[in-house]
Parts: structure tokens; C-alpha cells; sequence
């Protein structure tokens, strides 16, 4: 039954909780669960294409809390007429090979850009930066599908979500190039609190 079922959700998810992060004392924190990525630009990348740095924040409350993100970067040029950035979560967090090695879009159900759970569309820099709060992603941090150790990629071009009539659009959304990566990791709140006050501030968006 419908019932039961969520009962044995609701332990696998307590279990993966326990196995990715062991309460210590010290560590408690209220449910809540930070995660950090410091994003570096790729060393495969041409010397004059953008060089972005910055972080992508995220923080879900466990266990039936929505992901938020915040996306703190910066190193776009300063022309505010250009195209968007498409921003994507990748499976793999390998970054030997600059951001190539980060596999493809994180797909775990085998479903077409952009209805991956990382697929967080375009984002369209000001005077260089970007400055973006997101609620309400589909990706979680918990449980067999979390995002946690994956990858997060800024592309060089826009994402055409899926629309691009070919078989790349259904995968990557054609957005081109790796210009950066980073590794998602556990972190404390302190960076979270320190960045929402500058992407949810109206004035500076």
C-alpha cells in the first residue's frame, strides 16, 4: 500500500541521513543540511573565455524539505546584452581533466534535458556577476539520488531546453563548452548566511 511504501522511504532515507551525515556532537544542525561547491574555471578552456570563480550554495532541510540554491559568481564579461549561461549538475565530481571528466548531465531516470534533476536552466549575468536565489529544485541532497559529491558545470552558451530539434538538445540542451566546475561538499551554514542577504536584496539584482 501507498502507506507502507512511504514507511520504507522514510527508512532508506534515515539510513542514507545516518551513513552521509553521522550526528556528532557539535555538529547538530537542526535538520538542515549546507552543502558548498567553490567554483574554479576549467583548465581546458582558452585563456580569453570568461575565467569564472564563486560558489553555488546550497541548503535542504531533512527529510521532505525542497532544495534552494544560491549562485554567487562572478568572472562573466561585463556586457549586459549578452546571451544567458546555462548551469547544469553533471554526474561525476572528477575534475582531472578540467571539467571534462564530469560525465554528463546527473540523469539518474534515464529521462531528456531538460527533466534532469539538475537542470537549472539559464542565468543571465550583470555587470559581470551573477546573483541568484533559487527555491523549490527538484534535486535533492538526500537518499540513493542525491547530488552530493556530483558536479555543478557553467557552459559556455545558452541552454535551449530541449528545443534545439537534435539529439544533443535532449541531452546537454546545446550549451556548449565547460567554462567552470565545481565539487559539491558539506559545509556549515556560515557561507549561506554571509551570501543571502546580496541575492535576495531587489535592488542588487
Amino acid at each position: 500500500s501507498q502507506e507502507s511504501f512511504q514507511d520504507i522511504q522514510k527508512k532508506v532515507n534515515d539510513l542514507w541521513q545516518n551513513l552521509l551525515f553521522p550526528v556528532m556532537p557539535g555538529n547538530e544542525t537542526d535538520g538542515m543540511i549546507y552543502t558548498a561547491c567553490e567554483m574554479k574555471p576549467s583548465s581546458k578552456i582558452d585563456a580569453d573565455k570568461p575565467q569564472v570563480t564563486g560558489q553555488v550554495l546550497f541548503r535542504q532541510y531533512y527529510s521532505s524539505g525542497r532544495l534552494e540554491a544560491i549562485f554567487h559568481l562572478d568572472g562573466f564579461p561585463l556586457d549586459n546584452n549578452q546571451s544567458g549561461r546555462a548551469i547544469h549538475i553533471h554526474e561525476l565530481g572528477d575534475l582531472s581533466k578540467g571539467c571534462d571528466a564530469t560525465g554528463g548531465h546527473y540523469n539518474p531516470f534515464s529521462v531528456n534535458h531538460p527533466r534532469h534533476p539538475g537542470d537549472f536552466g539559464n542565468f543571465f549575468p550583470k555587470e559581470g556577476k551573477i546573483r541568484k536565489y533559487k527555491p523549490n529544485l527538484f534535486a535533492t541532497m538526500f537518499g540513493p539520488y542525491s547530488i552530493m559529491g556530483r558536479s555543478v558545470v557553467i557552459h559556455e552558451q545558452e541552454d535551449d531546453m530541449g528545443k534545439g530539434n537534435n539529439k544533443a538538445s535532449l541531452e546537454n540542451g546545446n550549451a556548449g563548452k565547460r567554462l567552470a566546475c565545481c565539487v559539491i561538499g558539506v559545509c556549515n551554514k556560515n557561507l549561506w548566511e554571509e551570501k543571502l542577504p546580496e541575492v535576495t536584496d531587489k535592488k542588487k539584482r
